[in-house]
């Protein structure tokens, strides 16, 4: 079963995050370069995005991203405001 993982982008999105496809989920929010928001309906997000399994399924801006396991691998790093973590 596909899990998709809808985000609501709090602050203003910059042209720069938007390519960003390998992310890392970061334990501060001074730390990110973005900050995310889980939202329960999709009609509540900005932006929507898809977790994919492996590095190869992430793609040049297509809304499909990949959780790296270091920050350094990552051209983003994000923070999960509000909710808890994703799965």
């Amino acid at each position: 079963m596909k899990r998709s993982l809808v985000f609501l982008l709090s602050g203003i999105i910059i042209s720069s995050v938007v390519p960003a496809q390998k992310v890392f989920s970061v334990d501060y929010s001074s730390q990110a370069d973005v900050k995310v928001f889980v939202v329960k309906y999709e009609s509540q997000a900005d932006l929507k995005v898809y977790k994919v399994k492996y590095e190869s399924q992430a793609g040049e801006n297509d809304g499909k991203w990949f959780f790296t396991g270091y920050s350094s691998q990552a051209k983003k790093k994000i923070f999960f405001c509000g909710l808890r973590k994703p799965g």
